[in-house]
C-alpha cells in the first residue's frame, strides 16, 4: 500500500496558491482515479482507493505546512506502512514553472514542510516529486510569491506542473521509481 502525501496549507485563502501544488496534485489523482479525500484523522484529510492494482491512501496534511510531518508519521505507523510506500508531493522554487523533479531521497532544502517530514520521520529515505514554481522576481517577497495570488499565464505553468506530478505518481506505482525519473527528471 502507497501513502501518498501532497504537501499545503489548509485554510481556503492558500487553495490555488504556489505552495498549494502538493495538494493540487492530490486533486487531479483523487479526481482521477474517483478517490473522496474527505476522511478527517491524523491531523489530515485522506481516502483510500486503487491506481493501476494497487491500493494507496491520499493524504493532504492539515496541519499547515511547518508541521506536515506530524500528519504523515500518524497515519505511517496506524497503517504500518513503510518508508518506501511512501511518496511526498511539494512546491520547489529552484525548479522552473511547469518542470517536476523525482528524487528516491534527499535533503529538504529551504522547504519547511519537508524539514517537518524529515524531522517527524527521522530520515531522508523517502520517495518525493518536486513540482516546479520558479523563484519571485527580484524585488518581490518569498512569502508573497508562494502564498500570493498568480496570474492566470503562472496558473497555466503551476497546472502543467501538476499534472506531471499527477503521471509520475501514476509511473512510480505502475513501473518503479527508477522508470519514473527516466521519463519524468
Amino acid at each position: 500500500m502507497y501513502l501518498i502525501v501532497g504537501l499545503g496549507n489548509p485554510e481556503e485563502e492558500y487553495n490555488g496558491t504556489r505552495h498549494n501544488m502538493g495538494f493540487h496534485t492530490i486533486n487531479k489523482i483523487a479526481n482521477q482515479y474517483q478517490i473522496s479525500v474527505t476522511k478527517s484523522k491524523f491531523k489530515g484529510l485522506y481516502g483510500s482507493g486503487i491506481i493501476e492494482g494497487e491500493k494507496v491512501i491520499l493524504l493532504k496534511p492539515q496541519t499547515f505546512m511547518n508541521l506536515s510531518g506530524e500528519s504523515i508519521r500518524e497515519i505511517l505507523q496506524f497503517y504500518k506502512i513503510g518508508k518506501e510506500e511512501l511518496i511526498v508531493i511539494y512546491d520547489d522554487i529552484d525548479i522552473d514553472p511547469g518542470i517536476i523533479r523525482i528524487r528516491k531521497a534527499g535533503g529538504a532544502g529551504t522547504h519547511n514542510g519537508m524539514k517537518s517530514v524529515i524531522q517527524e520521520l527521522n530520515t531522508q529515505d523517502f520517495k518525493r516529486i518536486r513540482v516546479g514554481i520558479g523563484k519571485p522576481k527580484e524585488k518581490e517577497d518569498l512569502i508573497h510569491y508562494v502564498l500570493g495570488a498568480i496570474s492566470e499565464e503562472d496558473k497555466e505553468k503551476l497546472d502543467k506542473g501538476a499534472e506531471l506530478a499527477k503521471e509520475a505518481v501514476i509511473e512510480i506505482i505502475k513501473n518503479g521509481i527508477d522508470k519514473a525519473m527516466n521519463q519524468f527528471n
